[in-house]
């Protein structure tokens, strides 16, 4: 902990990259959990355009329930203290593989999210945005320009991120003096590939996470536990 106090101390500009382990400590499933996601549902039922172009009621039904346990919950100390780290520091920028929009919760105002976010819809078939939608989206919702229907804003699988958020992602990793990895195993890419990245730089990197993962052995820090318990203590909150 002393070491990555000291990391911490001196560095002006921070990027840290989250993933579904800070999101757990605020009671919100995660595809990996034994009682999670998976086991409720197949990935491909819910979470890939073919699934959306076979069942869009089914894919809204499950997105509206991911909304409602948004709707309640609440950012933890982890958040918190990664949003209160951007009064000390010229820059903190959060790379998120969340969609749950906790960070921006907790007051975070840079904030990169890599897989889109639950609470955004947009046209399937042109694009465009949707504004001021409720927790409880309609299953059959329609565009305002056009006679396409309204998917979930989530990058699903076997779609490819956005360029716009993949490059803010690279400039950020190449700004930063110190990196942080938090609640992620660092297996799923693109956004592994930001850590190791960061290891081939050689800039301070800091994992906080209950267990090993491949990035452990080589990181400058790596701390073992909950995000909301770790974060306060690291970063002097």
């Amino acid at each position: 902990m002393a070491q990555g106090r000291k990391l911490v101390a001196g560095a002006r500009r921070v990027a840290v990259l989250t993933g579904a382990g800070i999101s757990a400590e605020s009671g919100l499933a995660t595809f990996r959990d034994s009682g999670g996601l998976w086991e409720n549902h197949r990935v491909e039922d819910v979470a890939t355009p073919q699934a959306f172009a076979r069942d869009p009621v089914l894919v809204w039904e499950f997105y509206n329930a991911r909304r409602r346990a948004g709707a309640q919950a609440r950012p933890n100390p982890g958040h918190l203290a990664l949003a209160a780290l951007e009064q000390r520091k010229e820059s903190v920028v959060i790379i998120t593989q969340n969609v749950d929009g906790l960070h921006q919760k907790a007051g975070s105002t840079r904030v990169v999210e890599l897989h889109g976010n639950i609470w955004r819809a947009r046209c399937a078939r042109c694009g465009r945005a949707a504004a001021d939608l409720p927790v409880e989206v309609p299953f059959l919702s329609y565009c305002a320009s056009c006679p396409g229907l309204l998917r979930p804003d989530i990058v699903w699988f076997g779609e490819a991120l956005a360029p716009r958020d993949l490059e803010a992602a690279a400039a950020a990793l190449q700004d930063c003096g110190l990196f942080m990895v938090v609640g992620t195993s660092a297996q799923v890419q693109p956004a592994a590939s930001f850590a190791f990245a960061a290891v081939g730089r050689g800039v301070g990197v800091i994992e906080v996470n209950k267990e090993e993962t491949p990035l452990s052995s080589l990181v400058s820090v790596s701390l073992r536990g909950e995000a909301g318990e770790v974060l306060p203590a690291l970063l002097f909150v």
